[in-house]
């Protein structure tokens, strides 16, 4: 027998969240076949098996919080046309024992996340085995072959839990996806009025009835919803809430602004969307930021920076991960692109493009959310003219970037209609002061004005 204990999916991780059970007990598995969804405080990951076998014992239900090396799956690893055996009582404490296989516990194991090992037989475990004993006969009704496991169907795990907490049947529906994924609009289409018996007449709202989200579960209308609502402070929500007290405790936070002429950027972006060459690539003012803001990095060095408190040092770096703020289902999460300062315009809409979407289906990974050096946060969709955000710890700086939107401008002695972005940067003022963050600012500024140029110079 094995054991597979709960690995640490991320650098420091030491508890997760069981989201979704993918197997029961009595399952027969194949290597690599996904076990569970579990939450961390970055991303929901799924797990793998390590083993091929019967599962014996699930340690914990959905909603546990489980800790990083401890028990998360017992398998029977015996011959593949036994049938699994239950576990073994513990005889009376006067009869001398040696610990049956099923508490053989294997050292800690080095499985990557998505893929598994290679190689059952790679896994090094160290184990206490017992003397060979009379066999434990199995039940009768296990006499017969196990059935067939049979594949789940293919969505992400934050709509096989949205599907699950409505009562929705995935294997019902018909995925509209992307090679056939069923999405959160399917399980929404299955939920609509016209799927379910009508309801008795009812005084409609002044306004359109939305549902609201929150930290990766919705909240009811509030014309029907409850009177007090209490949510557990856990996962993104949990991870947020001591990041942003740690930045507000502990960062001497400082801030600019500038109000920007973008009509060039959004000229451009609407010239390279007729591009049919470009056909495919969701090139967004947004991209042009991105651009922007790398390029601000390698002329001013200091601002892609963080303040190691406890070295007394200040780290510069000169290799930009440049971090999105995205909006999900699950809360606010801010996975970032590596080596973004090597990026071209195309190959930086791509990474953007897979980096939103990942993160807005819960496929984020670990080790996307790590290493930021300066972030962007785009609230310009949400009808926002600007914000003052809280820098990410181990950053030196953060962009604020409002909608883009005409306003009066004056061009020469006349004033005209110009497409105007608000820009504002919070910063560390420990390593970053205000004439370094001046100069960052302005050459953002100055490359929206003109961004073909400032691309090609670049």
């Amino acid at each position: 027998m094995k054991i597979f204990l709960l690995p640490d999916v991320g650098e420091g991780l030491v508890e997760a969240e069981i989201v979704e059970w993918k197997v029961a007990v009595g399952d027969r598995v194949e290597l690599n076949q996904p076990l569970v969804d579990i939450e961390t405080a970055k991303a929901v990951v799924e797990l793998p098996s390590p083993f091929a076998g019967v599962v014996l014992t699930l340690h914990g239900a959905v909603g546990d919080v489980m800790e990083v090396d401890k028990p998360l799956i017992t398998f029977d690893i015996g011959g593949a046309d036994e049938p699994a055996a239950p576990p073994v009582a513990a005889e009376p404490a006067t009869t001398p024992q040696v610990a049956p296989d099923a508490t053989m516990v294997p050292e800690r194991q080095a499985v990557l996340v998505g893929y598994g090992v290679a190689n059952e037989e790679a896994v090094t475990t160290r184990t206490r085995r017992r003397p060979p004993s009379a066999p434990v006969p199995a039940p009768a009704v296990a006499a017969s072959s196990p059935a067939p496991v049979q594949s789940a169907p293919r969505s992400t795990p934050p709509v096989r839990l949205y599907a699950k907490q409505h009562g929705v049947d995935l294997a019902a529906l018909h995925g509209t996806g992307r090679d056939g994924v069923i999405t959160r609009d399917d399980v929404e289409r299955a939920l609509a009025p016209s799927s379910v018996p009508p309801a008795r007449p009812t005084v409609a709202p002044s306004g359109p009835m939305t549902t609201s989200r929150f930290v990766g579960r919705d909240l009811e209308p509030w014309s029907t919803g409850p009177a007090e609502e209490r949510i557990p402070v856990k996962g993104v929500l949990k991870s947020m809430a001591e990041a942003m007290t740690q930045s507000a405790l502990n960062t001497p936070r400082a801030a600019v602004w500038n109000r920007v002429d973008a009509t060039r950027t959004v000229e451009l972006v609407a010239s390279l969307k007729r591009q049919s060459s470009l056909e495919g690539v969701r090139i967004s003012p947004l991209t042009i930021i991105a651009m922007a803001v790398c390029d601000a990095a390698r002329h001013f060095p200091g601002v892609n920076s963080s303040f190691d408190a406890a070295a007394g040092e200040v780290v510069i770096r000169r290799s930009v991960n440049l971090g999105i703020a995205a909006d999900t289902p699950r809360g606010l999460i801010v996975p970032n692109v590596k080596g973004a300062d090597r990026l071209d315009l195309v190959a930086m809409a791509e990474a953007l493009t897979t980096l939103v979407e990942k993160a807005r289906n819960g496929t984020t990974t670990p080790n996307e959310m790590l290493g930021t050096t300066i972030s962007i946060t785009n609230v310009g969709p949400f009808g926002v003219d600007a914000a003052l955000p809280v820098i990410p710890p181990g950053t030196g700086a953060i962009v604020a970037v409002g909608q883009i939107a005409k306003r009066p401008w004056v061009v020469g002695d006349e004033v005209v209609a110009r497409h105007v972005v608000e820009l504002t940067m919070a910063f560390d003022h420990r390593q970053i002061d205000g004439a370094l963050a001046s100069k960052v600012i302005a050459h953002i500024g100055r490359f929206l004005e003109d961004p073909a140029a400032a691309i090609i110079a670049g």
